[in-house]
């Protein structure tokens, strides 16, 4: 029998648990030891501890305190590792909680987060999306249904000393170029909403105030929400800190690639189940500074894809020069406005793409001056026929039913 080496409460605020912790930093106390070749399960929150509610009020999306977030099990020690080390994560089996078995999408306000489409999608959205097995569905987006991907979209490590002050000096230098953009630039420290797991008194104040956000990837791993480390998966993470201080959470049930909703993939509660060994010295002996990752061999199978191009001109005609950005947000639209024809609103189709298994692909960054960016759309996710005929798109939705919406509210 695996042990549950984390456990929480739905019941309780993550704040209430010192085994999760919502900040980068690397005195905060590890909460359990492994040793290499055990295998283990962790459970772990929303990656919003439970802000957001089953129901068809998009509210909860644009009031959600995005300081909080995100809630991570950890960290957890293993056994000998050093700074230099790999840290070798197999991901065994992940599984939504038996008595949540839904999770969530949203679009964040522009005012509060905002996402890849914000400019076209402004205000806050939320559907939800119900497990049935290993597939998926959503009251809030009729006509299709698909296996789910389930993955981890945050996992790594703790990071040095060192390490957490280059981050901080990085991000604090680019958000001082635009400090009063909406979206801002970057996440900066925020002690306030800091929840530092173990960490008490004075040095859990001082370590609040510096603490990196967990937003973005970075060279531990973090935030990188690739929907490909499903069960099944190797991941390699760089050790900074004795123990390696391995933290995971942001589980999710599907995902497409990019997560462009910001809030991108289907949320969920839920456990993961991993086992862990050790290279040492794997750092420099195989040059590696950020994560490297082995894909698993359970995935589902869609053979049949429409694939939407973009390139590096944007809504208004500016060309830009090889800007990859822009070309994928093209390709995003150009899909959008697609799913359109059938009869769905272009907030289900964003959802879909964010939801949905969809392979981002870049596909050209030499033939100047567009870069070309590729969008798959597996077409046997629907329940109709999307593929383009002689006869003209049908549109097989009336439009009674569409994404709940929650308007910004007027300072």
């Amino acid at each position: 029998m695996t042990d549950t080496i984390i456990k929480i409460d739905l019941n309780k605020s993550a704040y209430e648990h010192d085994n999760v912790h919502n900040r980068w930093h690397p005195d905060i106390p590890m909460v359990a030891t492994v040793k290499p070749g055990d295998d283990f399960i962790v459970e772990c929150f929303d990656w919003t501890g439970g802000q957001i509610e089953n129901n068809d009020d998009a509210s909860d999306v644009r009031d959600v305190d995005l300081t909080k977030v995100h809630f991570l099990s950890g960290p957890i020690s293993v056994e000998g590792a050093q700074p230099g080390d790999l840290l070798e994560v197999d991901i065994l089996d992940i599984g939504a909680f038996a008595e949540q078995q839904w999770g969530f999408n949203g679009f964040f306000s522009k005012q509060n987060g905002g996402g890849f489409l914000d400019n076209h999608f402004p205000e806050a959205q939320k559907s939800i999306w119900d497990f049935n097995g290993i597939y998926t569905k959503s009251r809030h987006v009729p006509g299709v249904e698909f296996a789910g991907i389930l993955h981890p979209g945050l996992i790594g490590c703790l990071p040095s000393r060192e390490m957490l002050d280059m981050w901080n000096t990085r991000e604090k230098e680019l958000f001082d170029t635009e400090p009063d953009r909406t979206p801002q630039l970057a996440c900066l420290p925020y002690a306030e909403t800091a929840h530092m797991g173990r960490m008490k008194g004075d040095e859990r104040n001082s370590a609040a105030a510096e603490g990196a956000r967990t937003v973005p990837p970075r060279e531990h791993g973090g935030n990188c929400d690739i929907k490909d480390l499903t069960r099944g998966a190797k991941v390699y993470f760089p050790v900074y800190v004795d123990g390696a201080g391995l933290s995971v959470g942001d589980l999710h049930f599907s995902q497409g690639d990019g997560e462009i909703t910001f809030c991108g993939a289907i949320e969920m509660a839920g456990w993961i189940h991993m086992r862990v060994n050790l290279i040492k010295d794997g750092m420099a002996k195989y040059q590696i500074k950020n994560p490297i990752f082995k894909p698993s061999p359970m995935v589902p199978k869609y053979d049949d894809y429409l694939i939407f191009e973009g390139i590096s001109v944007d809504e208004n005609g500016k060309q830009h020069y090889l800007d990859t950005s822009i070309a994928y947000r093209q390709a995003c639209l150009n899909a959008i406005k697609y799913l359109t024809q059938f009869g769905y609103s272009e907030a289900q189709g964003y959802a879909i793409i964010g939801c949905a298994p969809i392979q981002g692909h870049i596909s050209g960054v030499v033939d100047i001056p567009n870069s070309c960016a590729t969008l798959w759309l597996p077409t046997d996710i629907f329940e109709f026929d999307i593929q383009p005929n002689a006869n003209g798109p049908v549109k097989h939705l009336d439009g009674s039913i569409d994404i709940p919406k929650a308007p910004d509210l007027k300072s």
